[in-house]
């Protein structure tokens, strides 16, 4: 099997940021930068819990040649504006429809990453006219992955009581649970960078947030159906965060998505794995555009 291309779309010098600027909002401001052509189809990436709009740097230089790269920090997150009482999911589509207007973008892809689904797929179920594609990594945003379980409940169970037992070893070990083990152990100045990336986030309270988010799954499988552009779920076969073995559930009942793993992942594949991860999106883009 040929190595996957970690820069598929990579600029013969390197990407620079062409647009820095801050979307303004009812109580707060989003930072967000450009890379690439104005001219080229737009690819917008959101980030999860333990990131910000730093933490698609390997993307952005993998796709900068190809696509007009927007990247973003959530509300809350460094440098965005803390708004009053915190970062609120429900606002997180509306946040991104903003974006979204501020940069008059009339088509576009998304990427998301665990947080980042409840912003990609709020925006999803809006059926809005320019969104092309959906990629989806380690999430499945407001959709309650107690009602994707198969087996009614017993699978998720058993990987929850695993994945807290890795979450704790982990934790005694000082690593970073989105980013696990293996990658601490192996790639350990990876490990560091997510972990510095995280720790810009000084304001936010990532348990509450965390809590939000969890009180926020309030959707039904059966309404993914509504979402009708092509869609691509990546999950990490070690991600002890999500439970990846629901994202093929949700992907059945979607009429144009499918689902890929990547066997050594774990919870941020896109960090940890950026050459499969970028190879898979590059793939999945092509057959869009």
């Amino acid at each position: 099997m040929a190595t996957p291309d970690p820069l598929p779309f990579a600029t013969a010098a390197g990407p620079v940021p062409h647009a820095r600027g801050w979307v303004v909002r009812p109580d707060c401001r989003l930072y967000y930068e450009v890379t690439g052509r104005d001219d080229a189809p737009a690819l917008i990436f959101a980030h999860g819990l333990g990131g910000n709009y730093l933490s698609w740097w390997q993307q952005v230089a993998a796709f900068a040649g190809r696509y007009r790269c927007v990247t973003f920090s959530h509300r809350g997150f460094a440098p965005s504006d803390m708004p009053p009482g915190g970062p609120r999911p429900e606002d997180f589509a509306d946040d991104l429809a903003a974006l979204i207007a501020e940069l008059d973008l009339a088509e576009y892809r998304i990427v998301a990453q665990s947080m980042g689904g409840w912003t990609a797929l709020g925006h999803a179920l809006r059926r809005p006219p320019g969104l092309k594609a959906l990629v989806l990594a380690a999430t499945a945003g407001p959709f309650d992955p107690r009602l994707a379980d198969p087996s009614g409940g017993t699978r998720l169970a058993a990987w929850r009581a695993q994945a807290e037992a890795a979450r704790l070893d982990g934790l005694r070990l000082g690593f970073v649970p989105a980013i696990g083990a293996r990658a601490a152990g192996e790639q350990p100045a990876l490990h560091f960078l997510y972990r510095a990336i995280g720790e810009m986030n000084t304001a936010i309270d990532r348990e509450d947030v965390r809590a939000r988010l969890h009180a926020a799954r309030t959707r039904a499988p059966a309404e993914i159906a509504a979402v009708a552009v092509p869609t691509l779920w990546i999950t990490g076969g070690e991600d002890i965060v999500f439970p990846s073995f629901v994202a093929p559930e949700l992907a059945r009942a979607m009429p144009r998505a499918r689902h890929v793993e990547i066997p050594d992942a774990g919870h941020s594949a896109y960090f940890e794995h950026a050459p499969a991860f970028n190879s898979i999106l590059a793939e999945f883009l092509a057959e869009i555009d």
